[in-house]
């Protein structure tokens, strides 16, 4: 039961929500429309029209639409969210999972079945050959329509761990069938997989918070409330391999860094309005606060300049933001092409965009939750409360809009029904223009199960007039059946597209790994590809890598990193395939005569070698680097390179049995180490010999403490990453790139002040150590990195203020996150004088 606090709480809510009815003039100036009405408040991109499609009480709170083969509108109803501020109906099963259907082609929906109702706040569906996934009640079900009534009939749990926090926006969700023929999730960790009638679970990387799409080639798009597109650049799975490495780029990596929003209404209401910056002089939202549900349009029905743009929710400002996606290399960005003017944005504050769909017609479809208030309770400020309640946003609730976007005075595509196509039928609209019918087909044939046609996707896939898209789905469609083979693949690679071939590359790792001959086949074509291979190609011959022999992935490697690597996720990619082979390539690496002179990237990928091995923890592979590291005469570059490398990693190996040595090494003997006396220390403390013992060596005092130092480390390989290119890998600055770090009052001074700089970027000029730099000197504005979750920004910026001689207090993640939420509205590099400006405004006893 309630207690009487919540009881007399919940009478004042609805005391002011009466008094908000009365008075709808002055105390709710938004208020709730028709779909008419609503319709009327759309401002959208020249060139289109929205239409409704359905609206309550035929959907009422929709938060998930999708269709299935057969084009009928699946869509989640969550309308236990927040049916007050106090979110009382949370618990209570009034959710429910509705199929609408189109029945005389009009594309206003006639009928609406319930699939299934009497649910907990269900939030995710996913379609396989023998019924529905539904994520409902924290867990995931496997759901039956045994009788074709378009009504389930069973229920059987599949994982109770599904969305188990129990928090509506921050518990899985997304339930998308990948190209893999996975099935994917934002905000989770876990993957599923239907097999000869079986589901498999595994663990996959973590991935956002509310919406997952895929392109044309199955790359994961998903985002954060605060960062409005995110993707992986590689294929799921891959990165995560080497536990002796932390990847920095390739997954999560942020597609835009550009935040800003322009609604077209005032947006008192939202979350963090008190803060100076979030809302401009008009009071409008400035950047993204509640970004969800990213989608890639892969349909013909818009213009071509349409295709594989990806749309952002953005239900605070009652907006719909595009962004044009560009690929250079291995990497991809999107932009806003009309600044200023969003896609679609409304006047009416109750229009909450929360999820996208590509139509079989090729229209995009919206799903409208259609309310006043849609932050959960648990973030509910006091000041939004005291706006929804005041503004009387909190009601009505169980309303809600699907709408379709299409081409003025275009032609949509007639609605299919798939499910009564053919095998051959289907085979051919693999190669289909349109994503979606590409996407299906390649799910029906898989789910059929039929053998019969492997000679007809094989024949696609080798035919050379065929379309790149088409030959790519066949491939992904005969792997679901489980019938591909390696002579297959081999004569894929021998002339095909770079995706074709790195496709092929994927597939023909089961069969390098448990046949010998297949493996060193393999290896003597990637280490011909490699000699030629662009840097797409060489990206997937690093990912593969991993199923040569040692000898043959060194070589392979070594040729990669020689024309690419300067490239940052090519370097990763090779990490994530050396998972206890990376003392082998280093002492390859290491003899090499490409590797006589230094330069950054080597130094780079050195030093992360070297960490790798120290992570792995093998004696015999340690006290190699400790004998390289020595050598004779005056240390070379590698050297130095390897020692700080070294001393590095072992501030996080206090609880690591120490290495038995047979005598002191020569190394610790030297006078010219490249570190200081208390690295040396810490050095020492990874070994023992007879006379010395490693708890003997008193750790030289120091600003980090345990956690600050495992910081630090973590740190120097985010620095190498994503700093080292503009600044050295020795804090010195790079001419024309940017200025020095070393004994810097911009790194040593306020660490809040240097947070903003990471979180917004900087315009020059700027003053270190008495020098002013400025262009063409350095670039004239280092970016912002505010893609970088809190926790890398506060590595980095631990580690800069710690190494080369600084030394300064080390920056947690609490002061990043607390400096990214006052500054929201930052859309902008700062200027030197205006960030030191800035900081007079901030109180100094302000908790850090």
């Amino acid at each position: 039961m309630l207690n009487t606090r919540i009881v007399h709480y919940f009478f004042i809510v609805m005391l002011l929500a009466s008094c908000a009815k009365e008075n709808k003039d002055s105390q709710n100036p938004s208020p709730a429309q028709t779909a008419e009405e609503e319709k009327a408040t759309f401002q959208l991109e020249s060139g289109f029209e929205i239409q409704l499609v359905a609206s309550e009480p035929m959907v009422e709170d929709p938060v998930f639409i999708t269709f299935d083969e057969d084009a009928r509108l699946w869509v989640i109803e969550m309308r236990g969210f927040m049916t007050d501020t106090l979110g009382s109906e949370e618990d209570k099963p009034i959710g429910r999972i509705s199929v609408l259907e189109d029945e005389n082609g009009d594309g206003l929906m006639d009928k609406s079945t319930i699939y299934m109702d009497s649910l907990v706040m269900p939030r995710a569906i996913g379609f396989f050959a023998d019924g529905v996934l539904v994520a409902e009640n924290s867990s995931l079900w496997v759901t039956q329509d045994l009788d074709g009534d378009l009504k389930a009939d069973t229920k059987v749990l599949l994982d109770s761990t599904y969305a188990s926090t129990g928090n509506p926006e921050h518990s899985d969700n997304g339930l998308l069938r990948n190209v893999d023929n996975w099935y994917y999730n934002a905000k989770s960790k876990i993957r599923y997989k239907y097999q000869n009638g079986e589901w498999i679970k595994e663990q996959t990387e973590f991935r956002g918070q509310w919406g997952i799409s895929q392109d044309d080639q199955g790359r994961l798009f998903y985002n954060y409330n605060w960062s409005q597109l995110h993707a992986d650049l590689v294929p799921p799975n891959y990165l995560s391999r080497n536990p002796n490495h932390k990847t920095s780029t390739g997954i999560d990596f942020g597609v835009s860094q550009d935040r800003r929003v322009f609604p077209i209404r005032v947006t008192p209401a939202v979350n963090r309005g008190y803060i100076p910056g979030v809302l401009n002089d008009e009071q409008r939202l400035m950047e993204f606060t509640a970004a969800c549900s990213p989608w890639i349009y892969r349909a013909t029905l818009f213009a071509d300049e349409f295709y594989g743009n990806a749309f952002v929710a953005e239900p605070a400002g009652n907006l719909v933001k595009r962004n044009v996606i560009t690929q250079t290399g291995n990497l991809l960005e999107g932009k806003d092409p009309h600044p200023g003017t969003e896609f679609l944005a409304s006047t009416d504050e109750r229009f909450r965009p929360v999820d996208f769909a590509t139509g079989p017609d090729g229209a995009l479809y919206i799903a409208d939750m259609y309310r006043g208030l849609i932050q959960h309770g648990e973030y509910l400020t006091p000041y939004l409360r005291e706006q929804t309640i005041g503004r009387g946003l909190e009601f009505p609730v169980h309303l809600g809009r699907i709408w379709r976007i299409v081409p003025s005075g275009e032609s949509a595509r007639t609605m299919p029904k798939l499910s009564q196509a053919s095998n051959d039928e289907l085979i051919v609209l693999l190669s289909d223009e349109d994503g979606w019918y590409r996407d299906m087909s390649q799910r029906l044939l898989v789910e059929r199960n039929d053998p019969s046609v492997k000679d007809a996707l094989i024949n696609l896939i080798l035919d050379k007039q065929a379309s790149e898209m088409g030959q790519f789905h066949a491939l992904w469609t005969l792997e679901g059946l489980g019938l591909v083979s390696d002579d297959l693949l081999f004569q894929i690679l021998e002339n095909s597209s770079v995706l074709l071939k790195s496709t092929a590359l994927r597939l023909m790792e089961p069969f390098a790994e448990t046949s010998a001959a297949t493996s060193q086949k393999l290896g003597q074509y990637m280490e011909a590809a490699a000699a030629k291979a662009g840097v797409v190609e060489a990206l997937q011959l690093a990912l593969s890598s991993n199923v040569l022999s040692a000898s043959s992935q060194g070589k392979l490697l070594a040729t990669v990193f020689q024309n690419h690597g300067a490239d940052a996720l090519i370097r990763d990619a090779m990490m994530s395939s050396l998972a206890n082979r990376e003392y082998e390539l280093l002492t390859e690496l290491w003899n090499s005569s490409n590797w006589e002179n230094s330069d950054p990237n080597r130094e780079i990928f050195l030093e992360t070698l070297a960490s790798a091995i120290i992570k792995k923890g093998d004696a015999k592979e340690i006290t190699g680097l400790l004998g390289l590291a020595n050598g004779k005469g005056e240390l070379n570059w590698k050297q130095n390179i390897l020692i700080s490398g070294i001393s590095i990693q072992a501030a996080n190996l206090k609880d690591r049995k120490p290495i038995a040595l047979a005598a002191e090494p020569a190394l610790f003997r030297r006078t010219d180490l490249p570190i200081d006396e208390g690295r040396v220390d810490m050095l020492k403390r990874m070994f023992s010999w007879p006379g010395f013992e490693p708890s003997e060596v008193a750790v030289v005092e120091s600003q980090l403490d345990e956690q600050a130092l495992i910081q630090f480390a973590e740190g120097r390989q985010k620095f190498l990453v994503t700093c080292a290119g503009c600044h050295g890998s020795d804090g010195g600055g790079a001419t024309r790139m940017g200025p020095p770090l070393v004994d810097s009052d911009w790194v040593l001074g306020d660490e809040r002040r240097l947070s903003m700089i990471l979180l917004h970027g900087l315009e020059g000029p700027i003053e270190v150590s008495g020098i002013t730099y400025d262009a063409p000197d350095i670039l004239p504005v280092m970016p912002a990195h505010s893609t970088m979750d809190d926790a890398s920004i506060a590595a980095i910026l631990t580690y800069i203020r710690n190494e080369w001689g600084n030394q300064a207090a080390p920056v947690s993640r609490r002061t990043v996150g607390k400096i990214r939420l006052t500054t929201q509205g930052r859309v902008y590099p700062w200027k030197a004088e205006e960030l030191n400006e800035h900081m007079k405004t901030i109180p100094a006893e302000e908790n850090q």
